[in-house]
């Protein structure tokens, strides 16, 4: 049983991003435009000193706070390091491209406002506040992907935000219906009185909670916006809004599986398999034959929110799902960033064919973009080879081996696209968009692929660390 506790130093990383987001809002309206990133530097200040915090509280019981709206558990604490560490590498992204942009400041503050909102929904055990940490991580986003104020990124921002608010609309919707059922939003007090619920009742409202989460994660049917908003924002934001976000929305569908869901009657490991099976069968087939690197980054990661599905939909029925999510939302967060840290690198490159001679030109760089592609198929000893062979073990252990062998099937043929973008980087040719080179982007692309062999080799002391029951 968790223990109950008011103190605000629980939420200590959460509370550190809010102040250092109003602080750098407030710091901006003083500073020179070349002087900006000091904005920048705040941000990733706070993100480090949240990653200690995190690690400190994680080695303390878990505890509840605000009513038990809000909880500290593996869960929570892992979701907390992953974002804040994803956070400031995406930071690093931000910084040559935003250098004294008129908006700099407000692309740290916007940037750091919905990684807080992806922590909130990674901890909340209430349905309300899980409203709340939805609207937060997509209200900025929205304004981040249409700050290249052209066509498409006028494109991208629209459809994300039509996309994002008729879903967010569904899932409020969904909340008031699951009220209406069970008399609760807390998940403590929600989750057993839904089973003497009416089953239809209860189905509309997680159908509708389903909508708005599965819009962040990515995944099938929330998935149309995602190639467009990708391929017309930045590299830097397309990176950013395809991995942050994502984690809290599966940290909460795991909650949601785990507290609310599990026992309502509601068939929800079927609906999660399903949706799982869509995603990462549709993600994969639409990207076989894409052409522009970020859409087909774009289309890789609604594949990889299918496999990361897998032990969400045994959530309750295998002790191994708990971990194998955790570990590799870590392992995913890492070598996507990695792939878009090369993509921002080398920001002429649009195109599959600009990467050819890349071996010859930038070795290093084409080595990181190699073992990160290669890492997204699962290919050891990357980090997602273990997320994966996690996660495939957590469903046959929860009873889903029809979902395991289609999900073997898909990342087979998942290594057909990447070996389509691998094969002319490593062939030999002159591209002339390969002259342009981001320097802190190469930096990210280094730092990313290191993290992701080393989580890889690490994976024996990191899995049994992520392991622990969800606080309720």
């Amino acid at each position: 049983m968790s223990e109950m506790n008011e103190n605000p130093l629980d939420i200590l990383p959460e509370v550190l991003l809010a102040a250092s987001a109003v602080f750098g809002l407030l710091l901006a309206a003083w500073l020179p435009r070349r002087r900006q990133w000091l904005v920048g530097l705040l941000a990733a200040a706070a993100a480090g000193a949240g990653i200690v915090a995190a690690a400190v509280a994680a080695a303390h019981p878990d505890v509840t706070a605000f009513g038990e709206a809000f909880t500290v558990d593996p869960v929570t604490s892992t979701s907390r390091i992953v974002v804040l560490g994803a956070l400031l590498l995406v930071l690093a992204l931000f910084a040559r491209q935003f250098h004294a942009h008129p908006r700099e400041s407000e692309t740290y503050v916007l940037v750091q406002l919905s990684a807080l909102g992806a922590l909130v929904m990674a901890g909340t055990q209430d349905l309300l506040l899980l409203a709340a940490g939805y609207l937060l991580t997509s209200i900025p986003a929205y304004t981040l992907a249409g700050f290249r104020k052209d066509g498409p990124g006028t494109e991208a921002a629209l459809k994300y935000y039509v996309i994002g608010a008729l879903l967010g609309v569904l899932m409020l919707g969904g909340i008031t219906v699951l009220y209406a059922a069970g008399r609760a939003t807390g998940y403590p007090s929600l989750g057993p009185t839904l089973s003497d619920a009416p089953e239809g009742l209860v189905a509309a409202g997680a159908v509708g909670l389903l909508a708005g989460v599965l819009f962040k994660a990515g995944a099938v049917p929330a998935h149309f916006w995602v190639p467009d908003t990708v391929q017309g924002s930045t590299a830097p934001v397309a990176a950013f809004l395809t991995t942050i976000p994502k984690i809290g929305a599966l940290a909460a569908l795991l909650r949601l599986g785990e507290a609310v869901l599990a026992d309502s009657g509601m068939p929800w490991p079927e609906v999660i398999a399903v949706i799982a099976a869509a995603s990462m069968t549709l993600g994969n087939l639409a990207a076989f034959f894409q052409d522009d690197v970020k859409r087909l980054l774009a289309y890789s990661t609604i594949s990889q929110v299918g496999y990361l599905l897998l032990p969400v939909a045994v959530t309750g029925r295998s002790d191994l799902a708990q971990p194998a999510l955790l570990y590799y939302v870590a392992a995913y967060a890492v070598t996507n960033l990695g792939a878009f840290a090369v993509v921002c690198a080398l920001p002429r490159a649009t195109r599959l064919a600009d990467y050819r001679g890349l071996a010859r030109r930038r070795p290093l760089l084409s080595a990181s973009l190699v073992i990160c592609l290669l890492g997204l198929v699962g290919t050891p000893p990357t980090a997602v080879f273990v997320g994966k062979l996690e996660a495939f073990s957590a469903a046959i252990d929860g009873g889903y081996t029809w979902l395991t062998i289609l999900a073997a099937v898909n990342t087979v043929a998942s290594l057909f696209y990447y070996l389509r973008w691998i094969a002319p980087a490593v062939s030999p040719g002159n591209g002339t968009a390969l002259t342009d080179s981001d320097r802190s982007a190469r930096g990210v692309a280094y730092t990313a692929t290191l993290i992701s062999v080393g989580l890889g080799l690490a994976a024996g002391p990191v899995l049994p660390a992520l392991g622990g029951s969800l606080a309720t």
